[in-house]
């Protein structure tokens, strides 16, 4: 892939809004986040986000009951590093900022900006911004102003300093008219506790959650207010370094620069390409915008095993910076397959909210096990309404089922050992003793009652088929896994106050437990009541009504079949040797017809499937939709932030779709490629057992090639091979 094709600028966005501006073409490094805000016309007060660092604020019911949680958590936005003061020798203000350029370079991870700056008296400058963030020293972000005379060729008097806004206690802002947007609390205590010529420390602490944010600033001419002569152009450079309490302080300073910032991210963009470049030829559009969503997720990835990644993550503050399951879902298979070590930085994050996890179980009146939070930061639940969050017990399976999927492909028996084994026992302990035994037809069966599934337009049913799928498969990974950690380590039943007894107890739950089918389709029934209620009226449904859940109460949605989500086809695509081809054709055609995709999640997993099913042409439109879903505003909130679950369900399209890639129940890699004719071919490339693998398909061949690692068996095209260097099989 050439360089051109990997430099995002703004004629490949369809909505200019600065909002949107400002979101595509953030900076991040999973600890950091920096919108590319207009520095001049930008606000003092947001545009940089801390992944982690978050206020809380109560939450208000009007009728309250037991457990319900007490408080919202928001990320706090914190000081604006790229705002910058112009003035003119009168000290005139340059007060508005055009933008002419802006291109942000997937390859090295570099911003490059171009602005046209006026005042009122309409003397005009030409201002351009070059930016990075330091992708190995975390704290470090590095900001470049050049500045060329137009109209104006006089003094130019540059402030960089830190201004300190009037600061507005919690503003309830958009919060009830749409649950996307976030709850702005700007409650946080700001203080400049050092200043000199070239430099400022400022601290920023929360008052509720008692964290605290310090960022030191440096200019590295020496001057963080400066006075220059325009007739000629200059440059002005400025160092930032955002820390947590005391942390991230191991380098100085004084000991970084501009310079190594660039280097270090260049060297990590390096080696993403060279583990998860994914090229499609015969689409340049595609092509750019899915390197634009790998990019962005590597982006927004917590690295150091606290934090974990935002639904939008750290490019705006939308849904509050709160995680949910959507990491585990659609973020977390891109790099158990490319970056393993992020991966089980972001399932440690889940062990370390553990002790939150219990207590919630407890809450809810499970006396053992764990419930982790449907959305938060630190692991305490902050979701105020119940039916769609706290009730979607499935979260726990999908925990499960990730860190199941990072150990089919890592064999990381350390970390089953230290973390991913007892959030399997937790998670399965919470199964057991939240299901209860019922009759059907019959037969003894396990099942569980009053639960929402992925599908938030359907909430507190009995026996949804996704949540019940995903009990099963946490209680069987928790007794094949204790049975063959014991096997190297029989401390570690005791070390977790566990048996062979209650490993037991947990394979005869999974193979009891029920799944609800309609017979008059021949399907899977989505849970138990679903095809007892009427279908929503589509056609008298006008598009302004869309997204329902802004236009019509939950109560009335819930009287429906209506999905906003994948939900049963989402199981479908997860634990595909559970179903027949002609089943899941039967499946894909009842559900695609009732669901409105109002959610981002749900496009990506109808594009896998359609694909598993080779109807390519359908496929390859929800991909393109996916594909390209906040370069054109698809949800028209991007402004927002990303949708980064679409980011990941991307690329699970490409690679888990449209190339068919699956891990057998035997634990061997398998390829079954449908290649889209918009296409000529494409490749990508996968860390799987310690190997680094690389794949090309087009209409007639598919290729692998083991770049590094020992040989390994293969299956494609339902055909086992060994892979030990090169094979090249005839689709």
């Amino acid at each position: 892939m050439n360089g051109q094709q990997m430099v995002l600028k703004l004629n490949d966005i369809s909505s200019k809004k600065p909002g949107n501006i400002a979101a595509i073409f953030s900076l991040s490094n999973g600890y950091v986040g920096i919108q590319a805000s207009n520095p001049i016309n930008g606000s003092n007060d947001t545009g940089t986000l801390v992944n982690g660092f978050f206020e809380y604020s109560p939450i208000t019911y009007g009728e309250a009951a037991a457990f319900y949680p007490k408080n919202n958590q928001t990320i706090v936005p914190v000081l604006n590093l790229r705002k910058i003061i112009l003035l003119d020798e009168n000290h005139h203000r340059f007060d508005t900022a055009t933008i002419k350029d802006i291109s942000l370079n997937l390859e090295n991870g570099q911003l490059h900006e171009v602005y046209e700056v006026s005042n009122q008296a309409h003397k005009k400058i030409e201002m351009t911004v070059v930016s990075a963030i330091d992708q190995k020293n975390l704290s470090f972000y590095g900001i470049k102003f050049s500045f060329k005379p137009l109209s104006y060729k006089g003094k130019l008097i540059v402030d960089k300093r830190f201004k300190l806004d009037a600061i507005s206690e919690a503003a309830d802002i958009g919060a009830q008219e749409d649950p996307r947007k976030t709850r702005r609390v700007n409650s946080a205590a700001k203080q400049i506790i050092a200043s000199a010529d070239d430099r400022e420390i400022l601290k920023i602490a929360t008052k509720k959650s008692n964290q605290s944010i310090t960022i030191q600033g440096r200019s590295i001419s020496k001057k963080l207010l400066t006075e220059r002569d325009l007739t000629t152009s200059f440059d002005l450079t400025y160092i930032y370094q955002v820390s947590k309490g005391d942390e991230n302080k191991v380098v100085p300073i004084e000991q970084h620069s501009f310079v190594k910032i660039k280097e270090n991210s260049h060297q990590f963009w390096e080696k993403v390409w060279q583990q998860s470049a994914v090229m499609i030829s015969g689409n340049d559009e595609i092509n750019l915008a899915l390197h634009f969503n790998i990019f962005q997720l590597n982006q927004a990835a917590g690295r150091d095993g606290h934090t974990n990644i935002a639904a939008k993550g750290l490019t705006g503050p939308g849904y509050e910076g709160h995680t949910f399951w959507d990491t585990e879902m659609y973020m977390m298979p891109y790099f158990i397959y490319t970056n393993p070590e992020i991966a089980k930085s972001l399932l440690i994050y889940r062990y370390h909210t553990l002790a939150f996890a219990r207590k919630r179980a407890r809450e809810l009146g499970v006396d053992s096990g764990a419930l982790f939070a449907w959305r938060s930061i630190n692991g305490e639940e902050t979701s105020a309404y119940y039916p769609a969050s706290t009730a979607a017990y499935h979260l726990n399976g999908d925990i499960a089922y990730a860190i199941g999927k990072y150990y089919e492909t890592t064999d990381d028996d350390e970390f089953m050992e230290k973390y991913g084994f007892e959030i399997l026992l937790e998670t399965a302990r919470f199964w057991r003793e939240f299901g209860s035994w019922t009759e059907k037809n019959g037969q003894k069966k396990f099942e569980f009652l009053t639960v929402t599934g992925p599908d938030e337009y359907t909430a507190m049913v009995d026996n949804n088929y996704f949540t019940n799928r995903m009990a099963e498969n946490n209680l069987q990974l928790a007794y094949t896994v204790g049975h063959k950690l014991a096997v190297s380590n029989p401390k570690i039943l005791l070390k977790l106050n566990t048996s062979e007894n209650e490993l037991r107890q947990f394979q005869h739950l999974s193979t009891n437990i029920y799944f609800p089918r309609n017979t008059q389709y021949a399907i899977n029934a989505q849970d138990d009541s679903f095809f007892s209620k009427p279908i929503w009226p589509f056609q008298t449904t006008p598009n302004s009504q869309y997204p329902l859940l802004l236009h019509y109460h939950p109560l009335h949605i819930y009287r429906y079949q209506v999905n906003k989500q994948a939900d049963t086809i989402l199981a479908d695509f997860l634990f595909p040797e559970t179903i027949t081809e002609s089943q899941l054709g039967r499946e894909f055609d009842y559900y695609e017809k009732i669901t409105t995709h109002d959610s981002s999640l749900s496009r990506s997993i109808f594009s896998a499937v359609a694909a598993r099913m080779g109807n390519v042409k359908k496929a390859y439109s929800y991909f393109s939709d996916t594909v390209r879903m906040d370069l054109i505003d698809l949800q028209g909130n991007t402004e927002d932030g990303l949708h980064l679950a679409n980011l990941g369900g991307s690329w699970l399209d490409v690679v888990q779709g449209f190339a068919g890639m699956q891990v057998t129940a035997q634990g061997i890699l398998k390829i079954l490629p449908h290649l889209p004719e918009e296409w000529n071919s494409f490749e990508f490339r996968l860390m799987f057992k310690k190997r680094l693998l690389k794949f090309v398909i087009d209409q007639q061949i598919t290729e692998i090639t083991l770049i590094n690692g020992d040989p390994l068996e293969v299956i494609i095209n339902q055909k086992k091979y060994t892979l030990s260097k090169i094979i090249k099989i005839n689709n």
